[in-house]
């Protein structure tokens, strides 16, 4: 299995996707049906498809890093059905390859039946996006809190999360994008002036796509900030610079096994940046604090906020630049989108975020005239 999977060793996002398909399918056959891959047949596969629809509580635990104990290959008990399909169609393409290998005499994933599933009008949920006044109010606050904690590790922390925010809530890159995003590929852009210098960014999306965005003033200097705290001087001439250090990079090592490999040989081979769970882990962590000790924040917001993942700056980018009247083509090429009705969905929120506060003006000024009469 390790030797089909590094067919996707250039792909990290599915790479990481089908191991852990390929490793929970490993885990069941051997706890649970006591078989090895090699020995499983139709009946096998067939009672795995069920058990992903209710995995067995042994199977199932809060996220832990890999190493842990208390790692768990489910996180949820209930998988949603396009994510059962996933999972089947991912070990159907494995199995294929193992019989192309001739390592399996045949594949008993073909004769098990694809699970139905109904196609939604709405398959994307952007229900996370902040609101324009709290992604303004959440901006301020990483500036405030970058620039005067007073406990100098923790402000560094600041730093780098409050530049990944910007990475991915100004310009409107996915977290796997911003993890790899690299130095080199941020430039200043032909289309700009002397007077009014525009930055842009080249990327590798989804499908190994390249796409190039712009970056917010807001963003270069947060990770200018941020480059200062690792040593770095973000503004070098492009020859003095490793065109490929990662833009995002940690400031502080966890101390665990996997991070120990990952960065111990930093010093002579060059920074490594985060992964894609790693921002995901450290945005999450440093808004925990900021729910639990900003001021002026109303319940309903902090719920917000505690709900935000990196993803959800992406779709505040969506949300915030339609409302803010940029054209759909535009916002479709920034998020790299495939397809238009794609990118309209971003339209249609925000369409109902203009019905819902004229409701909402209708039924206070016909409360107010209510009052009125009442008084007369």
């Amino acid at each position: 299995m390790r030797a089909y999977l590094n067919k996707y060793r250039d792909q990290p996002k599915t790479l990481r996707a089908y191991t852990k398909e390929v490793e929970r399918f490993l885990l069941w056959s051997v706890v649970a049906r006591g078989k090895a891959l090699s020995s499983l047949v139709v009946d096998g596969c067939e009672a795995y498809e069920d058990f992903l629809k209710n995995p067995d509580p042994r199977f199932v635990g809060e996220r832990f890093s890999r190493n842990s104990p208390r790692w768990r290959p489910f996180a949820s008990e209930n998988l949603s059905p396009e994510s059962q399909r996933y999972a089947v169609r991912a070990l159907l393409a494995a199995f294929t390859w193992l019989v192309n290998v001739r390592y399996l005499a045949g594949n008993p994933w073909k004769a098990v039946n694809d699970s139905k599933i109904v196609q939604r009008e709405t398959a994307m949920h952007i229900h996370r996006a902040l609101p324009a006044d709290l992604w303004r109010r959440l901006r301020n606050e990483l500036d405030k809190r970058s620039d005067v904690d007073d406990d100098i590790k923790r402000a560094r922390q600041w730093r780098v999360v409050r530049a990944a925010l910007l990475l991915m809530g100004d310009s409107g890159l996915r977290r796997e994008e911003a993890a790899d995003a690299q130095r080199g590929k941020l430039r200043v852009s032909v289309n700009g002036s002397l007077e009014r210098p525009v930055w842009e960014l080249t990327v590798i999306g989804k499908r190994n796509k390249e796409r190039t965005v712009p970056v917010s003033i807001a963003t270069l200097e947060a990770l200018k900030a941020h480059w200062s705290d690792r040593g770095r001087d973000f503004m070098a001439p492009t020859d003095l610079l490793n065109s490929s250090a990662p833009l995002l990079s940690p400031v502080a090592i966890p101390r665990t096994p996997a991070s120990h490999v990952k960065h111990h040989q930093r010093s002579s081979e060059g920074e490594k940046g985060y992964s894609a769970d790693g921002i995901n882990r450290s945005i999450s962590r440093m808004l925990t604090i900021i729910v639990e000790t900003m001021d002026d924040l109303s319940l309903d917001e902090r719920v917000i906020l505690g709900a935000v993942n990196a993803h959800a700056m992406r779709q505040t980018f969506g949300t915030q630049s339609v409302a803010d009247e940029v054209p759909v083509d535009v916002v479709q090429k920034v998020l790299g989108h495939a397809s238009l009705q794609t990118t309209s969905i971003y339209v249609q929120a925000e369409k109902k975020r203009v019905l819902e506060e004229v409701a909402g003006y209708y039924a206070r000024r016909a409360n107010a005239s209510t009052s009125g009469e009442r008084g007369n």
